[in-house]
């Protein structure tokens, strides 16, 4: 046993990682230099989210269906914050004039990266939690002030570093994307992974949520692209989310809040967010935040 499962399941989701992603890499829609369609994004995006289902179910039948519901609520957390990250990609691959080809390596490359550091990201929280019982009140009160920052209508183009902003395109080199994804996806970890741990404590059912959501940010990225604008609202969505998993985590020493009522809340938070801004319409103040190429 090593964090909360054996080296079977350890072994057996980074195989599964590792198959998934040689299979994007490889497909032939996404090596040909004419831009994919929307229609192959969400279906690669649908045979992600069909592979973390099989995967939840094999939680629930080789461990419990309380880790496995733990597992699906990590999973829409941090697939829901992630909603930022695409917005920035957006922003950095207009500025930086990124072909679609080129856009997949970048992104490639930068899940990879991703990986390695939300396993130290996890592997820290997790230790501070498991030693530091206080350090829950930190990640709450921390979460809260994250909920108030996209509220108050903070941008995610606002959180990209000033320094990643001046660089400039490489000829021929996709280095300073890839760093420029990187770093992002660092800097919203922050608040996701606190976020997750509201739902779980349990290190493999946290880092597995995180990969997994982070697997389909590529595909979900291509199919919400054209998109992206129209979400004018949902910034509210994500405050209002993060505000409730503060608040589990604060008040989890008095009141426990069932994992299925934890995923209604969130699930219609997201819904009515997403449904208010679509017949809202793209609003000039949340377009101008992503320039056009």
């Amino acid at each position: 046993m090593i964090a909360g499962a054996s080296w079977g399941w350890w072994l057996g989701f980074h195989g599964a990682v590792l198959v998934l992603l040689l299979v994007d890499a490889l497909l032939p829609a996404h090596r040909k230099d004419e831009p994919r369609t929307q229609a192959t994004a969400w279906i690669w995006t649908g045979v992600l989210v069909a592979a973390t289902a099989v995967f939840a179910i094999w939680i629930a039948l080789g461990q419990s269906h309380h880790k496995a519901l733990e597992f699906v609520a990590g999973y829409a957390i941090e697939t829901s914050l992630s909603v930022d990250n695409l917005f920035v990609f957006l922003v950095l691959f207009r500025g930086f004039r990124i072909s679609e080809k080129r856009q997949h390596t970048a992104l490639l490359w930068g899940v990879a990266g991703a990986i390695i550091l939300r396993a130290l990201f996890i592997a820290a929280g997790v230790t501070l939690i498991q030693r530091f019982e206080w350090i829950t009140w930190v990640f709450g009160l921390f979460l809260l002030y994250a909920a108030f920052r996209l509220v108050r209508g903070g941008s995610a183009h606002a959180a990209i570093p000033e320094w990643i902003r001046k660089l400039q395109p490489s000829k021929g080199s996709l280095l300073p994307v890839i760093l420029a994804v990187e770093v992002t996806d660092l800097l919203f970890a922050v608040d996701s992974i606190p976020a997750v741990l509201a739902v779980s404590r349990d290190p493999f059912v946290v880092y597995t949520s995180n990969i997994a959501a982070i697997l389909g940010l590529r595909s979900l990225y291509f199919a919400l692209a054209a998109l992206l604008d129209r979400l004018r609202y949902l910034h509210y969505g994500l405050g209002a989310m993060l505000a409730f998993v503060a608040f589990k985590m604060l008040a989890s020493h008095w009141l426990e809040v069932p994992i299925t009522i934890s995923l209604a809340i969130m699930g219609a938070i997201l819904a009515i967010c997403a449904v208010v801004s679509w017949f809202a319409g793209p609003a000039e103040s949340a377009t101008g935040n992503h320039p056009s190429p």
